[in-house]
Parts: structure tokens; C-alpha cells; sequence
């Protein structure tokens, strides 16, 4: 086989190991449940509890809100900055995108700026 397909072949034992598999009437291709720690899911809860940590404490570290919600490290950073679309700015996190009041009242600073030079 290794012939005709090449390093893309899968390994003998592999092939062993799903055949016994299949004989023993399993035909789900999913892994099975492992023993370990508990997976937390990124829920709303969770979200809302970091979001108003956050917006209690502009200057709050993700140590901090870790300890805080007892969650890891990295759910904290993945909740932060895709969820919650927040940015690190002079040590306050801040949001990414700006909400259309905003834009309008940054473009009217501008807008001032501009006359008074």
C-alpha cells in the first residue's frame, strides 16, 4: 500500500486497531471521553463576570481576573480579546471598536483641531 500511496498510508497497527474497534460494534468515529481536568466553556456568564471586572477596574490584570474567577489564564485572554474585542491602551483595557457616538465625536475634535492650526 505504501507503494501506491505513498507516506499519506496510513500505519498497519492503525488499520488493526480500527478494525477491532469496528468488530466490537463500535461505529462512532469521535473520540471518547478522557479522564482530566473539566474543559471550561466560554459561556455568557462567564463573559458578563469578566466584562463587569473589567469595567469596575479599567486597570485590571488577566492574573488578577483569573484569581478572581478562578479560570484559566487563557480563557481569560480568549474571553478579553475575541469575545470582547478589548485592547491594552496606556494600562486600561479599552475597547477595539468604537461605538458611532464615538466616531462622530472624534471626528468633531478633529474637525476642531484642524481650524484652530
Amino acid at each position: 500500500m505504501k507503494e501506491v500511496y505513498g507516506e499519506q498510508c496510513l500505519a498497519q497497527c492503525t488499520i488493526f486497531r480500527w478494525c477491532r474497534r469496528y468488530e466490537a460494534r463500535r461505529v462512532n468515529i469521535k473520540d471518547l471521553p478522557r479522564p482530566g481536568q473539566v474543559h471550561v466553556v466560554t459561556n455568557s456568564a462567564t463573559i458578563s463576570s469578566v466584562d463587569e471586572l473589567i469595567r469596575q477596574n479599567r486597570r485590571t490584570a488577566t492574573r488578577e481576573i483569573t484569581a478572581e474567577l478562578s479560570i484559566s489564564k487563557g480563557t481569560v485572554h480568549h474571553i478579553i480579546h475575541r469575545k470582547l474585542g478589548y485592547g491594552k491602551v496606556c494600562a486600561q483595557w479599552v475597547p477595539k471598536h468604537l461605538s458611532e457616538y464615538q466616531k462622530t465625536a472624534r471626528m468633531g475634535v478633529c474637525l476642531t483641531q484642524e481650524f484652530l492650526h
